[in-house]
């Protein structure tokens, strides 16, 4: 150890508050770049601190159903960069999974559903779970025997609140008690002195929205059960009476969560049978689930996702739609108004949905010639010159000459109302319940049929297009690139909504699932905008429908299927309450089309790595953002990153841990 080293400093303190998937990353990305530091003249001492188990987290973990599966198939999602020297202590799952684990020590169960699973397999969560346990205690291990680090210390406990110092932060914690499922305070507070934070909470608690809070309190004072918005593991299904109606609000992904521990969760079976994609699954029920009656805006659930094992399949390309070309255009403008950025319905939206039609109709004249009039080559080769020909900005022209052409040459196809896939029953009205419930089958049928045909599938293929668009739209928001009105009025206004009901959906076993659910009279929907409300004569919740002439459901109990909300300043958190209310931080400040300040939901960041900001404006030395507090500067902050991508890219929440590790080791040298 070199003289330098021995300088007698104390050694550089850095707080990681949060030690689920962000706090992981952090710890692999520092140890990396600890290993390509060749001199320190100060070594550093890291502290974590998390309530719940290291690696896995609140969300994933281990201890949860193992009916709840991931979103993703095991070959998209990592905390690491792909492992390429044996000594690295970060690996993709997939890797993990190749690996039969990398010499964790499973249980019985954890190893057979490994065993089982292939790259295309949905994975349970509480098993990405053991996966992230296995990378931070990997990254813990290489950390302590670094000769730079002084102690790598884990503390089960809850930061409460943090203060700035002259030249360090103050942190204040709670013990919590350990294995508990619901950790709860125990000890005395004790404190913490650090020179660095990282932020990396995760999802944390929420207060109740106007609208939430409202209902909360009616159904209360009436004795009814509210559900509000939690984390799908910490609910207490059991309690849900066996036999009686339940009312769930939201058909995205957390409904899959509910409806499978509600059914299977309480010992009923799908069994296979031969009635194909779409039919392939019978469920036979135990007698001791509940009635659930299932309500969203739209009316149907998510899409599935297509059976193909690749996020983005390699036959989906993006003509059109060219991230370089709008960069220079801004570019160009920024030389006369240096705060000139994109608006996305003009010149982004016409760009991707050019794409999208293109690969439609490209896939349909393959799988479908039949339907078309003319050659398919033909008619794919027409459409593409209108779709090259040149048009001002913003201009909906091409769209209007497109339809004549589909109308003309393809009316068996009929023309791809791409914003009407995300409402298939808008404006439809039902004349009776049962009506719609045969609608609502025949749909998931469909879509389990669609994608079980992958690549195959011109829709489905469609929508792959639309999600390859979202990944550039994402990157063009994290740059900076799309103006703030048009993020809140187009980008979370519609085209959000709109591509998270397409492209992220369940895997294809889920509808299947529901399918069968439904044909077993399980599950029954509501239709689009449902109504909710307590009926004061006879205390009950209620749902209808204005689309479908029937009397309202009723029921003691309603469910929110949704996460708690993403805003800090909704948030329960008493550490973010705290930094919020006392002007150490504050909420991102973004600005509607009259220029009024709107806040986003969001911390206020600075730079790359993400500085927090304070009240005043002021970025704070040594605190960083990582995760689900970066949502007013990045979309989909809840995806996690893409084994294999870049990351400035698809992979950009390891880079975002990557960026603030070296900064970490560049303040504790100075």
């Amino acid at each position: 150890m070199s003289e330098k080293q021995n300088s007698g400093r104390e050694p550089y303190v850095i707080a990681v508050v949060g030690a689920g998937p962000r706090g992981t990353s952090t710890l692999e990305r520092l140890e990396s770049e600890l290993r390509r530091t060749q001199n320190y003249s100060r070594k550093i001492t890291v502290v974590v601190f998390d309530v719940h188990d290291p690696g896995a987290g609140h969300v994933w973990s281990t201890a949860q159903s193992r009916h709840f599966l991931m979103n993703t198939p095991a070959g998209f999602p990592t905390v690491a960069p792909e492992r390429t020297h044996a000594e690295d202590p970060g690996l993709s799952f997939d890797q993990w999974r190749a690996l039969g684990g990398d010499g964790a020590a499973l249980s019985s169960v954890e190893a057979e559903e490994l065993a089982a699973m292939e790259r295309g397999s949905y994975p349970p969560r509480a098993l990405y779970g053991r996966y992230l346990r296995h990378v931070f205690e990997a990254a813990v291990s290489a950390l302590r025997s670094h000769e730079a680090v002084v102690e790598v210390r884990i503390e089960r406990a809850e930061v409460t609140a943090l203060h700035r110092g002259d030249a360090d932060y103050l942190l204040y914690a709670h013990p919590v008690a350990a294995g508990h499922p619901h950790p709860k305070r125990s000890g005395e507070q004790f404190s913490l002195h650090a020179h660095a934070v990282v932020l990396a909470v995760g999802h944390v608690p929420a207060h109740l929205n106007p609208a939430q809070k409202a209902m909360a309190l009616a159904a209360s004072e009436a004795g009814l059960t509210y559900q509000g918005p939690n984390v799908p593991g910490d609910v207490a299904w059991d309690k849900i009476p066996a036999g009686e109606t339940v009312l769930v609000r939201g058909l995205g992904l957390n409904f899959f969560d509910a409806m499978a521990a509600l059914t299977v969760g309480r010992g009923g079976q799908f069994n296979e049978v031969n009635g194909g994609p779409g039919r392939a699954l019978e469920y036979w029920p135990s007698g001791r689930e509940p009635r659930i009656v299932a309500a969203s805006r739209r009316g149907t659930p998510y899409r599935a996702k297509s059976c193909i094992e690749e996020f983005i399949p390699a036959s989906v390309t993006l003509r059109y739609l060219d991230a370089e070309l709008i960069i220079q255009k801004i570019a160009e403008a920024r030389v006369l108004n240096p705060g000139a950025t994109a608006r996305f319905d003009a010149h982004v939206w016409p760009l991707l949905h050019r794409d999208v039609l293109l690969a439609y109709y490209s896939f349909a004249a393959r799988r479908h010639p039949a339907r078309f009039n003319v050659e398919p080559e033909q008619f794919v080769k027409s459409l593409t010159e209108v779709l090259d020909a040149e048009h001002q900005a913003g201009s909906q022209v091409w769209l209007q000459s497109a339809r004549q052409l589909v109308e003309k040459y393809a009316p068996e196809m009929g023309f791809l109302d791409v914003p009407l896939l995300g409402r298939p029953f808008d404006q439809n009205g039902f004349s009776s319940m049962s009506d719609y419930q045969v609608a609502v089958k025949e749909y998931l049928e469909y879509d389990a049929i669609s994608s079980h045909e992958g690549e195959k599938n011109p829709l489905k293929m469609a929508i792959a297009t639309l999600n390859a668009g979202r990944m550039v739209v994402k990157d063009m928001i994290a740059e900076g690139l799309i103006s703030d009105e048009s993020r809140l009025g187009e980008v979370q206004g519609w085209f959000e909504p709109l591509v998270e009901g397409l492209a992220s959906g369940p895997p294809v076993q889920r509808i299947e699932e529901l399918a069968a659910l439904a044909r077993a009279n399980i599950v029954e929907f509501i239709g689009p905008d449902p109504e909710f409300a307590i009926d004061a004569p006879t205390g009950m919740f209620t749902v209808s429908s204005p689309w479908v002439d029937a009397p309202a459901c009723t029921g003691r109990t309603l469910v929110e299927a949704m996460m708690p909300a993403n805003r800090v300043l909704q948030t329960a958190s008493p550490l973010l309450r705290q930094l919020i209310d006392d002007g150490l931080a504050a909420a991102f400040t973004m600005h509607n089309d009259q220029g009024e300040p709107i806040p986003g939901q969001g911390l206020d960041v600075k730079g790359e790595p993400y500085r927090m900001v304070d009240g005043r404006g002021v970025p704070h030395r040594a605190i960083f953002v990582l995760g689900l507090q970066l949502s007013s500067v990045q979309w989909g902050t809840a995806i996690a990153a893409q084994a294999g991508a870049a990351l400035d890219g698809a992979a950009r929440t390891l880079g975002d841990a990557q960026n603030a590790a070296r900064e970490l080791l560049r303040l504790s040298q100075v």
